[in-house]
């Protein structure tokens, strides 16, 4: 159990750590300097927003990898406390996994809506 919440722990933060990299920054600077001074363009127009709407995207996926490693924690807690065959300790352990699974659910739903509304009411 151990050995696939590590597994699950290391992904989260490979994925964390690419989606976080910076590797869209070079092409925003690009449209930044071509759209100087030009102000008929429909991409220039745009231009602003684009930022916005990668921040929220990015946002989105981050909440949703979390939402997915809370649902299956909830599954193997599940698993856990059907196969813990009355020993308290695993009944326990099983009990914490689906408490800590739903509290992960919460705040990822609430972080979710927190997200959505601060974007749309400040960057639209």
């Amino acid at each position: 159990m151990n050995k696939i919440r590590n597994f699950v722990l290391v992904l989260g933060v490979i994925l964390g750590i690419g989606l976080l990299a910076p590797t869209g920054a070079h092409a925003i600077d690009a449209i930044a300097d071509q759209c100087k001074g030009v102000t008929d363009s429909a991409v220039c127009a745009k231009q602003g927003s684009n930022a916005n709407d990668i921040i929220k995207t990015v946002i989105n996926v981050l909440l949703f990898i979390v939402g997915a490693i809370s649902v299956v924690m909830l599954i193997v807690g599940g698993l856990l406390y059907t196969t813990s065959a009355g020993d308290s300790a695993r009944v326990t352990r099983a009990k914490n996994t689906v408490m800590y699974a739903i509290v992960g659910l919460v705040v990822s739903f609430l972080a979710f809506a927190i997200v959505n509304y601060v974007i749309k009411v400040f960057f639209k």
